[in-house]
């Protein structure tokens, strides 16, 4: 088996299961690919049409394509630690954050950073900072109560979340408002994590 991953380690998508994997201390090995070149190309496209990074290619051939698919083919091999939760609250818990994490924080930064880029859609751009400064704002609340968005222990949630920030932070442009105090320990202490330099 093998993950295509990208070469620059920047993507937000690949890194996030180069984080999940290096938690589960699962080894696979990566090929590198030049993001938005090699991965356009005929045969790529044929592991996933789509185009995007990352994918698994097992070992018959068989192409898992998007991060969460991947990561949870991995959970299914090796259950242990949970990091979708390991009772059906908590799995329905880390699915609930995810989710949310994906639609009102990473895809906002994401989109903000790209509209912060395009002539004449400063607007735009605003408008989707605007939510994703109302999405951290609401995980620093979270926080407050709990050390991790899934009550005591690390998630694919938080795996998400802040891969979304470190992105936002390091690459699109997003800039966290004064205070969020438990947000910004939270986001430390992960930074710290040997999973983040994965």
């Amino acid at each position: 088996m093998k993950l295509y991953t990208d070469e620059e380690g920047t993507a937000p998508s690949p890194r996030r299961v180069r984080m999940y994997l290096a938690e589960k201390a699962i080894v696979v090995p990566f090929e590198e690919l030049e993001l938005h070149r090699a991965n356009r190309t005929p045969e790529f496209r044929r592991k996933n049409p789509v185009g995007t990074l990352p994918v698994l290619e097992l070992d018959d051939g068989t192409c898992i394509c998007e991060s969460i698919a991947i990561c949870r083919y991995f959970e299914e091999l090796r259950p242990h630690p949970a990091l979708f939760g390991s009772t059906p609250e908590q799995r329905a818990d880390v699915e609930m954050w995810t989710r949310r994490v994906e639609h009102y924080l990473y895809l906002p930064i994401d989109l903000g950073g790209h509209f912060r880029r395009t002539p004449g859609a400063a607007r735009a751009a605003e408008e989707f900072e605007g939510w994703a400064l109302q999405s951290v704002r609401f995980l620093d609340r979270t926080l407050a109560e709990q050390p991790y968005l899934v009550g005591g222990r690390i998630s694919m949630a938080d795996i998400f979340a802040f891969g979304a920030l470190d992105y936002g932070l390091r690459f699109a442009g997003f800039r966290l408002p004064e205070g969020l105090p438990h947000l910004r320990a939270w986001f430390e202490a992960m930074a710290a994590r040997p999973s983040a330099k994965a």
